[in-house]
């Protein structure tokens, strides 16, 4: 016997108004369909929740205000490209409609597409037309649905396990396309382009029913008129691997091969996600639970079976509830397991040993695999643009024109060109430095090399402050207090975002500055360097004009009590903030007004020169050694 999904918010109380909108929308159609007619600079409230599904945010340039007059209505288009990938054309295309329609700028994200801002609402339909037509798309990049689908962006072609990775973030993209036919009647006037071939397995798996994850004579078979309760995060990575940082998504999916290196299945990872309000302690920062193993034959089944899951049982009444972490956090692992069985059809195979997980960012001049070389250049916040003599925009666009090259973008916002002839290094890099850009990142602050922003302000609706704009001097500021207290050669993982949603996963930082009120942070602390543990938050609400004020008394206690190479992150959680607020507590800042006497000792040259060289080894100062090795030599004199 088939059967049937059950109806997604029958069960439920008062569903939210978003629901409505989006039952009473006949598939994403209306009222966008209509007002995108209309001579009109902006969008209401019901379309522009639907305009999401379309790939498009309706946003207010808070700089632009002026008191009773209308607001400055602008849209920001974010791109779909599974697993990062931008081919030449459609790079050119969006570099091209940010000039004629958008702010001159692109932003990569930090979910491996392009957003365009400042696009105004006359030249939406035009904009969102080029991209399709140049083997781009905008669909389901934001809105109630499966978002882009993120895999590692290193181009290793002798790695089986990498190219498994793009193909499978490829399918389930596919699979949890939306079905309805109203982006392209609406912004192609029905003609339907498809820049790629779908895979037969995935056409077959979106109707293949039998355990109720199809919802039938539905145009949405797996959505069905109300679609997702909320964003549905995926990514596909392999073992060790987390360019990707798979703790924050809704479902990872880990690449397992057999002693071959042919593909056997996956590790499944779900339940992660970042969202939360300040003061609701209801929302929280989640990462994701350890769930099965599934075999390469039943993936498709099985990820349906999870997103059936979150489907019926998600909460559809608040908003702020909504994400597949809170259902599993409610139910337990063990319960979420029983249900996603149920949809499965068969018993849930155990999850499989792996390896530790490491951060990478892929960047500098690196070989491939097959004889060509592939180039990961930084873009600080993922800002592509031309400002004075640092010319991003116009090197990029100049290496696509001249070698016609494919893009990977990266989760941490930068860029990679891959696919490169060894004879074409040097015109590059010739291309790269008469523009400004550097292409060694051992040359990049590493502060800034590993940080990461959201737009915030003045654009994001939902921003309490500044992240973008104001994270370059507030590097430069910690930086500079690194340098006073002799920790010149740290570095860890800074994040910033300008409200609690967490959109540049700040939440297994190192260090993490979110927006809570007007130029303050709540500040959050702990996180490792590889993105594998959830920070914690340390303060609530932190001016930042007292940054340095408050990050001494911590970065002191960390050079005074770190373990031999312990980073930031695992430090501040190895302590504990108990120990890290007391020691804060009576400590007095350094100055260097007050004069110290200075007592001299000789050593033999031969211990100076260990000295020496375990100092630079251990980046500490070698007073501190000799202190260090003094009281441990008095201790055991005791």
């Amino acid at each position: 016997m088939v059967k049937s999904a059950p109806a997604p918010i029958a069960n439920r109380d008062k569903p939210s108004k978003v629901e409505g909108i989006k039952e009473k929308s006949n598939f994403l159609r209306e009222p966008v369909a209509t007002q995108i007619l209309e001579d009109t600079t902006h969008f209401t409230e019901e379309a522009v929740q639907l305009l999401k599904f379309h790939g498009s945010y309706q946003q207010d340039n808070r700089d632009n205000r002026l008191k009773g007059q209308e607001k400055d209505y602008q849209f920001m288009l974010r791109t779909r490209n599974p697993g990062g990938f931008i081919p030449p054309q459609l790079y050119l295309a969006l570099d091209k409609l940010s000039d004629e329609h958008g702010n001159h700028t692109l932003r990569v994200t930090t979910r491996q597409g392009f957003q365009l801002h400042g696009i105004l609402k006359k030249n939406l339909k035009a904009a969102i037309a080029t991209i399709v037509k140049n083997m781009g798309s905008t669909l389901g990049a934001c809105g109630d649905l499966n978002r882009n689908v993120m895999a590692p962006p290193a181009p290793f072609k002798n790695r089986r396990d990498y190219q498994y990775a793009w193909e499978y973030a490829n399918n389930i993209a596919d699979l949890l396309t939306p079905q309805t036919g109203a982006y392209y009647e609406i912004w192609l006037d029905g003609e339907k382009i498809i820049s790629g071939e779908e895979s037969p397995e995935v056409k077959a798996a979106r109707q293949r029913n039998g355990t109720g994850t199809i919802i039938h004579n539905s145009e949405e078979p797996i959505y069905g008129t109300h679609y997702m309760p909320r964003k549905f995060k995926v990514s596909v990575t392999v073992p060790g691997d987390n360019s990707v940082d798979l703790y924050s998504q809704d479902l990872t999916l880990v690449v397992m091969t057999n002693e071959r290196g042919e593909l056997s299945g996956f590790n499944v990872f779900a339940g992660g996600g970042f969202g939360r309000t300040h003061n609701k302690e209801e929302t929280f920062a989640r990462i994701a639970d350890e769930i099965c193993y599934v075999d390469k034959d039943d993936v498709y089944d099985l990820v349906k079976a999870i997103v059936a899951t979150q489907r019926d049982y998600g909460d559809r009444t608040d908003r702020r509830h909504a994400r597949l972490k809170y259902l599993i956090h409610e139910w337990g692992v063990d319960k979420f397991r029983t249900q996603v069985e149920d949809y499965f059809g068969k018993p849930l195979a155990l999850f499989q040993p792996l390896p530790e997980f490491k951060y990478q960012d892929f960047l500098g001049w690196q070989e491939q695999g097959d004889g060509k070389l592939f180039l990961g250049i930084s873009v600080d916040n993922g800002r592509v643009k031309d400002e004075g003599s640092f010319q991003l925009k116009t090197a990029l666009r100049q290496v696509v024109e001249q070698f016609n090259l494919p893009i990977r973008l990266t989760p941490h916002h930068n860029v990679i060109f891959y696919d490169i002839e060894p004879e074409n290094k040097s015109a590059i890099q010739e291309i790269l430095q008469r523009c400004g850009i550097v292409d060694d990142p051992n040359t990049i602050e590493p502060l800034v090399r590993y940080a990461m922003a959201c737009p915030a302000l003045p654009t994001c609706g939902l921003a309490i402050t500044e992240s973008e704009r104001a994270i370059p001097g507030i590097l430069a500021r910690i930086r500079t207090l690194l340098d006073k207290l002799s920790l010149q050669n740290e570095h860890f993982v800074v994040r910033m975002t300008g409200c609690p949603n967490g959109c540049a996963r700040p939440y297994m930082a190192e260090l993490a500055f979110v927006g809570s009120a007007p130029e303050s942070y709540q500040v959050w602390l702990g996180g490792s360097p590889d993105q594998t543990r959830l920070a914690q938050p340390y303060t609530e609400k932190l001016h930042h004009n007292d940054i340095e004020s408050f990050l001494e008394p911590i970065f002191v206690y960390f050079k005074n009590f770190r373990k031999l190479e312990e980073s930031f992150g695992d430090f501040c959680d190895r302590l504990g903030f108990d120990a890290l607020r007391e020691f804060a507590a009576t400590y007095q800042p350094q100055t260097t007004a007050i004069s110290k006497s200075r007592h001299r000792v000789s050593i033999k040259d031969e211990v100076y020169l260990k000295l020496k060289e375990a100092a630079n080894e251990q980046n500490r100062p070698m007073t501190e050694l000799v202190n260090a090795a003094l009281e441990a030599y008095f201790q055991n004199l005791s």
